[in-house]
């Protein structure tokens, strides 16, 4: 099945269920009134959504509506956590060639995680604020989880188990705060503000074949001001599968249903930065700062600008039919006064 969640006058919105073709809404208030309401009881709730959702797919059900993404605020307008990972390590090796450092062995066994802000996100088609762009403003297209409840120290079957839902999201980086930051050896924060989700989230089941060994194999579509940039395959080059991520958060802590995992940007691996880029037949990228490191690595100084003022970002995922799955994330960059 697919959620939402629609803006209202509260911080958690109105729950609803979406139809697969994204057209047709149904709020469920008799159910849950938010999706972190229905997550913390989902063993009850969920068989009850999941024939609501039936019921919409088979024909007009009252009180359905017209679905407007735009609508729409992030599937958990907050959460209670938030960790992104760099599952794909094609990514961080670019970052570590780029200034002349090289992979440690553990990268390859150990998942990178940071923890972000989850107090609130942005909307899928809300903007991303900033006060200047000498900050180096940089979408990263990703894919992300939500759990259930999962206990500290849970196997990689027991997180893969309790994956509820999935959905896309464009996780904002300041990029020139990042050095800065890092050097002080405390890890990210200013540099990490708020991330966007997609306007809907799905039940693994909703992905059928697409989703195998806790991956979704599917290109993860972005556009830059309008004009393809990249549509590299979630599910190729992903070195830590959703299940190995939850389980390396987990292995400390108890995790509440509703938090929130990032894969890291969606990067495989190419051959040169001509032929990686869109418009020459490659995959593209899902980040600015990745075309940035190639053009660093092969011609000693990057050239593609970051993100301006009034630039925009859409990030999307469509099935094998060429269906969109979760609606766009569009998120346009504004001055914050």
């Amino acid at each position: 099945m697919k959620l939402a969640t629609l803006k209202n006058a509260t911080r958690d919105g109105t729950l609803v269920l979406v139809s697969r073709d994204l057209k047709r809404a149904l709020a469920v208030p008799d159910i849950a009134a938010t999706l972190q309401g229905a997550l913390d009881n989902w063993a009850q709730l969920s068989p009850r959504l999941a024939e609501l959702a039936a019921a919409l797919e088979a024909g007009p059900v009252a009180g359905e509506f017209a679905f407007d993404e735009a609508a729409c605020a992030s599937p958990l307008p907050r959460a209670y956590q938030w960790a992104d990972g760099s599952a794909y390590l094609n990514h961080v090796e670019l970052v570590r060639r780029a200034r002349g450092a090289e992979m440690p062995a553990s990268f390859y066994t150990d998942p990178l995680m940071y923890q972000g802000g989850s107090d609130s996100f942005i909307g899928p088609r809300e903007a991303i604020r900033a006060a200047s762009e000498d900050w180096g403003i940089d979408f990263e297209a990703e894919v992300a989880v939500v759990t259930g409840d999962v206990a500290m120290g849970a196997d990689v079957a027991a997180c893969a188990s309790a994956i509820r839902l999935i959905m896309l999201v464009n996780d904002v980086s300041l990029r020139n705060l990042i050095p800065g930051e890092l050097a002080k050896g405390f890890g990210f924060f200013q540099s990490k503000p708020a991330s966007s989700f997609s306007p809907v989230a799905v039940t693994p089941d909703e992905l059928g074949e697409a989703w195998q060994d806790s991956k979704l194999h599917l290109p993860l579509q972005v556009s830059l001001n309008g004009q393809a940039f990249g549509h590299p395959n979630a599910g190729v080059d992903m070195v830590f599968s959703f299940a190995r991520l939850v389980a390396h958060v987990a292995k400390t802590r108890d995790l509440a249903a509703g938090s929130i995992i990032g894969s890291g940007t969606v990067s495989n691996k190419q051959g040169s930065l001509n032929g990686a880029k869109v418009e020459h037949g490659g995959v593209g990228f899902c980040c600015l700062a990745e075309v940035r490191m190639l053009e660093t690595i092969e011609q000693g100084a990057p050239a593609t600008p970051f993100m301006r003022f009034g630039d925009s970002v859409e990030i999307r995922m469509h099935d094998s039919a060429g269906h969109s799955i979760f609606g766009s994330i569009i998120n346009r960059v504004e001055q914050a006064e």
